[in-house]
């Protein structure tokens, strides 16, 4: 018996605590992903992704009152977790003949798969919205892929994509709904369970899903004692009320500097996936997102991009849930414009 959270469809705007239910290993077969996949997409992947370390951090873990390790994803030629799930969806790709791939991208998922799709000889188009962040459009185009602009964010992009797709006959990859892109992330699942059997608190960035869905499967599967819970900002909460609900609740507006994780229309089967995986769904601020930013940046020398310190501001702005407690937290990207790098975290921690 698996230990899972329901939410009153009443208490979303309220913050109620979540009621404890049971999840079965029965529940687990209603998730799309299976181990023998997962374990599968392993050797489909790049190896410049995988064994990435796993860093107890004992300084960090003194500032928040737990003790804390880091699985930082960053040490790659993409500087994200993405590679790992574009990869495996490039392979897949390739074996059903395409010689092009389309996606829409705040970033991340575009230069991840720029880079996969090079090195299978496919060509690649990233549609992103016009507010993306420059760096990583750059280095989109670095890697050799199109870049197309359209829209005011994600949502926007996302409609193009698939009208292209349609258009030219390419190999749509929809983040999250694409199951290979779940494989691939869930493999950082399986590296957290071997590295660590005891696991006891596992935080993940939540936005489309993939990440989140695909480690909380690996999670729930091997190492059914451990709470896996999804973080996401304020300002993009689409998923996390619809988590809560348990029914797809789109958002009319996007403010975050999450870039990553920032979506407004949830996918229905990524949400059915979250509902039996995760424990619970927490928001935190903007400014608690920046404080967990400065606070990998002080004490363990980390630079990270808003997404990779979600979990780090869930435990900043709720220490007595995690006081005591093994804290692992998926450091997901380190695609952040210096700039603003310098405005959230250096210059708040020249004044302190």
């Amino acid at each position: 018996m698996l230990r899972g959270w329901a939410h009153d469809a009443g208490s979303v705007a309220d913050g109620a605590e979540p009621v404890a239910y049971s999840v079965t290993m029965r529940d687990l077969d209603r998730v799309r992903l299976r181990l023998d996949r997962v374990r599968a997409a392993a050797g489909e992947i790049d190896p410049v992704f995988l064994d990435t370390p796993s860093l107890p951090c004992a300084p960090l873990g003194q500032a928040l009152g737990c003790a804390v390790t880091l699985k930082v994803e960053t040490l790659n030629p993409v500087r994200s977790f993405k590679g790992r799930g574009t990869e495996t969806v490039a392979a897949q790709a390739r074996r059903q003949g395409a010689t092009r791939m389309v996606c829409a991208s705040a970033g991340n998922l575009g230069q991840a798969l720029a880079h996969s799709g090079a090195r299978r000889g496919l060509d690649v188009t990233v549609v992103a919205a016009t507010t993306a962040n420059p760096l990583k459009l750059r280095r989109i185009a670095d890697l050799g892929a199109e870049v197309r602009l359209e829209g005011a964010d994600i949502e926007d992009a996302r409609l193009l994509a698939r009208e292209l797709a349609q258009a030219g006959g390419a190999y749509l990859v929809e983040d999250s709904l694409d199951l290979a892109t779940c494989e691939g992330a869930a493999t950082i699942g399986l590296e957290l369970v071997r590295d660590d059997p005891e696991l006891d608190v596992v935080l993940v960035a939540l936005g489309g899903g993939a990440l989140a869905g695909g480690v909380g499967y690996v999670v729930r599967s091997l190492a059914p004692h451990a709470e896996v819970i999804g973080v996401q900002p304020a300002g993009a909460p689409a998923m996390a009320l619809s988590w809560r609900r348990g029914t797809v609740v789109e958002t009319d507006h996007i403010d975050t500097i999450a870039d990553g994780v920032a979506g407004r229309c949830p996918i229905p089967e990524v949400l059915d996936d979250l509902l039996v995986v995760l424990d619970d769904v927490v928001l935190v601020e903007e400014e608690s997102i920046k404080a967990g930013m400065r606070a990998l940046y002080e004490h363990a020398g980390l630079v990270v991009e808003p997404s990779a310190a979600l979990g780090i501001a869930a435990v900043l702005e709720r220490p007595e849930r995690f006081a005591g407690r093994r804290v692992t937290t998926i450091l997901c990207g380190s695609n952040v414009v210096p700039a603003d790098f310098a405005r959230w975290v250096l210059e708040p921690a020249a004044r302190a």
